[in-house]
């Protein structure tokens, strides 16, 4: 009989590439994790992984085995959740990972009408960029993630449940005296010539900037970076770039024009995440419900 949780080893592999790092996530060591993955080859009666250094790459018996993996692992979280749901629910804590404007706009507020309606459930909130929640919440980490759409390629479909929470508009932000001012909305391609202030590489909120300029016919040149949207509205007020950014995200900025883009502007949708199988835990579903409705106000 296959141990299951030693499928839970086979999954954390396939996310990490390497022992050690399926190890850290785990909370395993690399040995540990090693002989985990020799018993389930012993059990399966075929050869799962092939090494090279330290890096292994699954054979296809790994790969059809980690698609079993998924299902078995949502059906075990299915039944925490069932148990939970048994026992009421109502008290507990838990772990939310949200990007700053969001803990800001959605989280904090959603938390107080939580604190009202199941005054038990307490949550611990971490501020996490878009790219790092979900591997969060894959690994255990935390068990909800609210995030936006981004390019990691992870299977929303067979890993995770979502529930939208709001779509938002990216802005133009000028600095002071800038040759558009006082245009009453701003198209991207005439900013094609200007330095950029941007986030970070990986951050979602980049690939959206990229991506829209990609459209307009040009790519920006991205001087300055920060994951940080107040440190890159004080950039832009020191007159070293333009920069844009999501509507909700811009801090209170007198020392910056903002402006509208003309056109299909882009956006970012924003959704809440969990494992699926734990879609209808109760104290899960008590959160989802207090973003959901903090959500409304927003979009």
């Amino acid at each position: 009989m296959i141990d299951p949780r030693r499928l839970r080893v086979l999954r954390a592999l396939a996310d990490h590439g390497t022992v050690t790092a399926a190890g850290q996530a785990l909370h395993l060591t690399p040995s540990a994790v090693s002989q985990q993955l020799a018993a389930l080859e012993s059990e399966v009666g075929q050869e799962l992984l092939r090494r090279r250094g330290r890096r292994v790459w699954l054979t296809s018996a790994g790969d059809l085995l980690v698609k079993h993996a998924d299902a078995v692992l949502a059906e075990l979280d299915r039944a925490e959740a069932t148990m939970a749901a048994h026992a009421d629910g109502s008290i507990g804590r838990v772990r939310v990972a949200a990007f700053a404007s969001a803990i800001g706009q959605l989280v904090a507020p959603a938390a107080k009408l939580l604190r009202e309606r199941h005054p038990g459930i307490t949550l611990r909130i971490t501020d996490a960029e878009a790219q790092q929640s979900l591997p969060m919440l894959l690994d255990g980490e935390i068990d909800l993630a609210v995030t936006m759409a981004y390019r990691a390629g992870i299977d929303e479909q067979t890993r995770v449940h979502t529930d939208p929470l709001y779509t938002e508009p990216f802005v133009a932000v000028l600095p002071p005296g800038h040759r558009l001012a006082d245009r009453s909305e701003v198209a991207v391609l005439e900013l094609a010539d200007e330095p950029w202030i941007g986030t970070l590489p990986g951050n979602p909120c980049r690939d959206v900037v990229v991506q829209c300029c990609a459209q307009a016919g040009f790519t920006p040149r991205i001087e300055h970076a920060s994951d940080d949207f107040t440190a890159e509205v004080a950039l832009v007020a020191a007159g070293l770039g333009v920069a844009l950014i999501p509507r909700t995200a811009l801090p209170g900025a007198p020392d910056v024009v903002v402006h509208p883009i003309a056109g299909d502007a882009p956006t970012r949708r924003v959704f809440a995440a969990v494992r699926r199988g734990l879609e209808d835990h109760p104290r899960l579903a008590a959160v989802r419900s207090a973003l959901r409705d903090r959500a409304t106000e927003l979009d």
